[in-house]
């Protein structure tokens, strides 16, 4: 039971280590997942529009939920987790967004972290990535996952570009590219009509190789420590606690489950651990700490004429939409829906977007609920950069109990502004003539709502995560990281962390894309290869806006 590398989590960064560590067949590498295999004939992980029933179910997902949020009428925030193979990849959105240039940046400023700026990281998004239409300066070609660019076919699409071109706002051929301001399609982690998760792009294509054992269903409980150096782990197969030992162990468990496994350990703020009994390895209080996430609420109107996708939600359909994706890949199951959407700046003072939105041709909640005035369609609409920050917390030295998860949604006042430009903006979207013809009643919030204080007792009544917490072990050189540049845990020897967890903020926009270059970037500097030179390309600006 002794390894090269440990991998702890068999999610999106530890998909892609698991295949670029055990590429070199002298390093001998074990993954270790707390779900099960992401099995082929597992219908729901891999039939794009069942997304629903994995962002509500149990089966795959660890189903988190916050702390009674202060600011949030005390509401539990569900927070759903991948506990699978492929990990969140396999229950997410399937979009594909990397976040905008300057939040690289913006990383590269923090003390240390010089190498993280988006010259720096864009070789490893193209590395990562086969965008099927083409690459470019900007985009991959060659890589693992393959990405699929949209048609948007349905009318309520072509209705909607216009509509942002009339409030104002310019259309991109691609955010994941020189400009992400603007709206555009939003390319899909979709490949043949399925979904194509990160043990699909990354680990099932090397299972056979003879120096990589991945085990599933396996819960890590925590990490071995001789003094301060990590020498390995202990975790539970089958009712048996097994441990097995490593020259270097590196977490991959995600925002969540990354510093609930370091607190455990007995690495994080030693006042704490002391309080439930926890012997110290290392007081690091950062642990847990600078936790961020996006909120976001549904903006929903009726659609007067009858093109939006509501009869797919009739019961009697659904044989005909799983047959035609299952043996035509095609149809109305072969997609996200979230085809389309955009990036714009609230207001004149922000230095690049602060709002993303995604437009559904569809009036529903994530847990597949729509109003009964049937077709509809919404924009989801967030703020990106905000600056609240929250935690997780162990609760108790038991590593199979749920953490204390608290975001402090609404908590600052930048927030709450951004908040009640959203709203606005999101009408002045939708409420132009190129809609006329087919928005009909605005069905939520509902015209009603219209005061500051209105809009901010909507969105703490229906805010929603979007799913995307990270930054619980920030890196960085501070008194507030946990991890260096090389992603090296803090006064511990043999132990990394790789996954969103090490963002020092969370990125523009979905985390799927930024999680696995973290992978991509984090491989290489394990293994000590020289790194992917810098590509130095333009980027827009707001300068470029005026």
């Amino acid at each position: 039971m002794s390894y090269d590398y440990i991998i702890v989590g068999g999610g999106s960064a530890g998909a892609v280590l698991t295949n670029r560590l055990s590429e070199d067949p002298a390093n001998k590498v074990l993954t270790l997942e707390a779900g099960a295999v992401d099995h082929w004939w597992d219908l729901r992980i891999h039939m794009p529009a069942a997304l629903s029933y994995l962002l509500t179910g149990t089966q795959r997902n660890w189903a988190y939920s916050s702390d009674p949020e202060p600011k949030m009428n005390n509401r539990r925030i569900f927070q759903p987790r991948g506990k699978v193979l492929g990990g969140s990849s396999c229950i997410n959105g399937m979009i594909w967004i990397r976040g905008n240039a300057m939040d690289y940046d913006k990383w590269a400023k923090e003390d240390g972290l010089e190498n993280w700026s988006y010259a720096h990281c864009l070789p490893y998004f193209k590395k990562v990535e086969t965008r099927l239409i083409g690459g470019d300066d900007y985009r991959g070609d060659e890589g693992p996952l393959k990405l699929t660019t949209p048609e948007c076919k349905n009318p309520l699409f072509q209705a909607f570009f216009e509509s942002v071109q009339e409030a104002g706002y310019p259309i991109t051929d691609d955010v994941n590219g020189y400009q992400q301001e603007g709206f555009g399609k939003f390319d899909q982690t979709i490949y043949r009509a399925r979904r194509l998760n990160a043990a699909r792009a990354y680990i099932h294509p090397v299972l056979h190789r003879k120096n990589l054992q991945v085990v599933t269903k396996a819960m890590v409980l925590r990490i071995l420590f001789e003094g301060k150096r990590a020498i390995g782990v202990e975790y539970l197969k089958g009712g048996k606690k097994i441990k097995a030992y490593a020259k270097e162990v590196i977490s991959c468990g995600g925002a969540i489950n990354s510093p609930q496994l370091l607190q455990v350990s007995g690495v994080g703020s030693a006042e704490h651990l002391k309080s439930l009994g926890i012997d110290v390895v290392h007081d690091l209080p950062a642990v847990g700490e600078n936790m961020q996430d996006h909120l976001e609420v549904y903006i929903q109107w009726a659609c007067k004429k009858p093109v939006s996708m509501y009869p797919a939600l009739s019961p009697w359909r659904a044989p005909k939409i799983g047959f035609d994706w299952l043996f035509r890949r095609k149809g109305i199951g072969a997609t996200n829906h979230f085809e389309a959407g955009g990036f714009i700046r609230s207001n004149e003072e922000e230095a690049y977007p602060n709002l993303q939105f995604h437009f559904l041709p569809l009036a529903i909640r994530y847990d597949g609920t729509a109003p009964a005035e049937g077709h509809g369609f919404q924009l989801h609409i967030g703020p990106m950069n905000s600056d609240v920050r929250g935690h997780v917390r162990i609760k108790s030295a038991n590593p199979l109990d749920y953490p204390s998860i608290l975001f402090n949604y609404l908590s600052t006042e930048q927030e709450r502004k951004h908040w009640v430009e959203a709203i606005k903006l999101s009408r002045k979207i939708i409420e132009t003539e190129a809609m006329s013809e087919l928005r009909g009643k605005e069905l939520s919030p509902g015209i009603e709502v219209q005061t500051d204080q209105e809009i901010l007792d909507f969105v703490a009544r229906e805010g929603e995560s979007a799913y995307h917490p990270s930054c619980t072990c920030r890196m960085g050189s501070g008194p507030n990281t946990v991890t260096d540049a090389n992603l090296k845990v803090h006064g511990i020897e043999g132990l990394r962390v790789v996954d969103a967890s090490v963002m020092p903020y969370v990125t523009n926009g979905n985390i799927y894309a930024p999680v696995l270059m973290i992978g991509e970037k984090a491989a290489d500097l394990i293994l000590g290869n020289t790194p992917l030179p810098p590509e130095h390309v333009p980027y827009f600006t707001k300068e470029q806006a005026i």
